[in-house]
């Protein structure tokens, strides 16, 4: 009789196993696929709440993010601001 019980279990415990497979790799991914979505919005998300840039310029970085996606935002980081601040405002410096 427990080898009855012990063979059940063993068949219960390979069939949750083979119904869980599906779920689990369904899980993984969904899990992947949001980190992979949040990896490629992750640049226009630095651009679009940055200090360094803003009016026009921050609107052109983003439409090169959307052109050149991961090359505009490495350029982003060596070459914004193009303009110093003072010059979007019109303040001159004495």
């Amino acid at each position: 009789m427990k080898f009855l019980s012990t063979l059940g279990l063993l068949g219960l415990t390979l069939i949750g196993l083979i119904i869980a497979i599906p779920i689990l790799s369904v899980a993984f991914s969904v899990f992947g696929a949001l980190v992979i979505f949040l990896v490629w919005i992750a640049p226009f998300w630095i651009i679009a709440t940055s200090d360094q840039t803003t009016g026009f310029e921050k609107i052109a970085w983003l439409i090169a993010m959307v052109c050149l996606s991961w090359f505009a935002w490495v350029f982003y980081f060596f070459l914004a601001p193009l303009k110093r601040r003072d010059d979007y405002y019109g303040y001159t410096r004495r």
